[in-house]
């Protein structure tokens, strides 16, 4: 398929209350116009944006969802434009959290729901199980919702059977831990990494402000192109809408080597565990930088040598610790460390070459998404830990040699994120769709 530029606006409103719904629909709607009036093909609103996140206790008004799609048909049509809302969906006698995509001709095109649902989604909405792009005038979307951007094989399984742009209506909340700079780890972190993964440009469009003054988000509407690089953001508090052109193109995206470790062995609790790392390869400047680890009570030394691996992975076992060296097309591939996580491994090795500058965002990412710890080590100068929460732990830089930190089985063992939101158990769900909507659609 011949490259082309898709003019693409991302709405970021300020949040409403379920209850506030029919006094903010006007100026979203105005968003959208102006969105379309000013050439847009490509038009993103939030997920949730009808009739509201929090749903509460009532049912959904099948009229009021009825009447938001009419008015977004109505303005596609209008204005030549596809666009990709999030409400929610009644389909088969169960309410979903979609991603609905209306093309120009002012009809539904198709949609997706949330698989992988966050904390109180679970009292409103039933799982998503389908991954399947949908073709629009704009190109074929991937369509994924909020948390589903946080399961790598969703938006690669999506890439794979043909996506050439992802879409996500999303609801980035923010805990507020700094007023100033509102954190969400995929705002700031994973979209980026989830479009340079998959070679195709991705769309994120957030809400600003709060709602019922219980869930707070953090904005950042984001388009980013397909060597992760952001072209466009809206800040973390205002309601405005982010323009930009995204390339488009098909994508051939041969899958990288999976690493999948044997099944690992139980094995009882066991106390942190100090381990020490160092870029080094020489053999003399290991032995000075081992003792001096190890007189700091590090039980072990990682170095380059441990990571070294050609295709695919192979396990080693350090100071009792079982562990996984990662070739560099595995620890890139969206899905090349998920059979091993799922296998029990919780500690990684690699050293990755290619763009310095993406070894952090990428090891950041695959430490976050599978709650593991993942050791870098990078050209013989710098090497660093990232823990499972995706923060980097320890590293080295210049003269500083040889780094430590804590490795604490329980805290990788702590698979969820939030309340009845866990990462591994989303990544298996999401392996398993894919499985079964593969043999679904084999000819």
């Amino acid at each position: 398929m011949q490259h082309r530029k898709l003019p693409v606006a991302a709405i970021q409103p300020l949040a409403h209350d379920r209850r506030d719904f029919e006094r903010a629909w006007p100026r979203i709607l105005a968003s959208v116009e102006r969105a379309g009036a000013e050439g847009a093909r490509l038009i993103v609103l939030p997920e949730a944006t009808v009739p509201g996140y929090v749903l509460g206790r009532e049912a959904v008004a099948r009229e009021q969802l009825a009447g938001a799609a009419h008015d977004l048909c109505e303005r596609a049509q209008r204005y030549g434009a596809t666009i990709v809302y999030g409400a929610a969906k009644i389909d088969g006698g169960v309410t979903l959290n979609a991603a609905i995509a209306i093309g120009p001709g002012g009809r539904e095109l198709g949609f997706s729901a949330k698989q992988f649902l966050w904390h109180f989604d679970r009292l409103w909405f039933a799982p998503g199980a389908t991954l399947q792009p949908v073709d629009t005038p704009a190109g074929k979307l991937g369509l994924l919702v909020c948390a589903d951007g946080r399961i790598p094989s969703i938006a690669a399984t999506l890439v794979e059977r043909g996506a050439e742009l992802l879409v996500m209506p999303t609801a980035w909340v923010t805990s507020g831990r700094d007023p100033d700079a509102l954190e969400n780890v995929q705002a700031d972190l994973m979209v980026n990494v989830r479009a340079r993964e998959n070679g195709v440009a991705f769309v994120a469009a957030n809400k600003a402000g709060t709602e019922l003054g219980s869930v707070a988000y953090c904005g950042k509407s984001t388009l980013v192109d397909a060597n992760g690089r952001t072209v466009a953001r809206a800040s973390e508090r205002e309601a405005e809408i982010v323009f930009g052109e995204l390339e488009i193109a098909g994508s051939e995206r041969p899958a990288a080597p999976a690493f999948a470790a044997p099944e690992q062995r139980s094995s009882d609790r066991r106390p942190p565990v100090r381990l020490a790392f160092t870029p080094a390869r020489d053999a003399r400047e290991r032995a000075d930088l081992d003792f001096l680890a190890r007189q700091a009570d590090a039980e072990a030394v990682l170095g380059p040598a441990d990571a070294d691996c050609e295709s695919g992975g192979r396990t080693l076992e350090v100071a009792g610790i079982r562990m996984a060296a990662i070739a560099p097309r595995t620890f890139h591939s969206p899905r090349g460390m998920i059979a091993a996580r799922l296998a029990g491994i919780d500690l990684f090795l690699c050293a990755p070459g290619g763009d310095p500058a993406w070894h952090v965002p990428f090891a950041r990412t695959r430490a976050a998404e599978l709650r593991a710890y993942v050791v870098i080590f990078a050209d013989g100068e710098r090497a660093f830990a990232v823990d499972p929460d995706g923060a980097v732990a320890a590293g080295t830089f210049g003269s500083y040699r040889v780094a430590s930190f804590a490795y604490d089985a329980a805290r990788a063992a702590a698979t969820e994120v939030a309340p009845f939101t866990d990462v591994l158990r989303g990544a298996q769900n999401a392996e398993a769709i894919r499985e079964r909507t593969s043999a679904l659609l084999a000819p």
